[in-house]
């Protein structure tokens, strides 16, 4: 996904005031053109394009089933995850302090190798 410019630059860019700008994103989110994303910017949304809007936590627990990851199976790195998920790894980090919180993950820190401590179930990542 593309990202769009931020209100400021729309502003700066067009000379157009801040409730101009916000209204055309709206125009473009009520078309299904654009989303907003963390942090007050916009992106474009490609039709036919799904975007899982659950908290990271939540997609992170999905990687437990999808990589099939076993008790003392190596969970990937901050790194790893923040690519995959498109997101910075201060937020993949921020989430894997909950599921290491939550018993799923033996601790990490810089340069150590997190390891599954347990398996997730349905009712449990959903709680998150």
């Amino acid at each position: 996904m593309a990202d769009l410019p931020t209100a400021a630059e729309v502003m700066r860019d067009n000379g157009v005031s801040r409730g101009v700008a916000l209204r055309a994103f709206a125009a473009l989110r009520e078309d299904g053109a654009a989303e907003p994303v963390p942090g007050g910017r916009w992106r474009v949304v490609r039709a036919g394009q799904r975007t899982d809007r659950r908290p990271l936590t939540e997609r992170l627990a999905d990687v437990f089933t999808d990589d099939r990851l076993e008790v003392g199976a190596a969970f990937p790195s901050a790194s790893a995850l923040s690519e995959r998920f498109g997101v910075s790894r201060p937020t993949v980090t921020k989430a894997l302090v909950e599921l290491e919180a939550a018993g799923w993950l033996s601790e990490g820190g810089q340069g150590k190798l997190r390891t599954v401590r347990a398996l997730p179930n349905r009712e449990e990542s959903s709680s998150l």
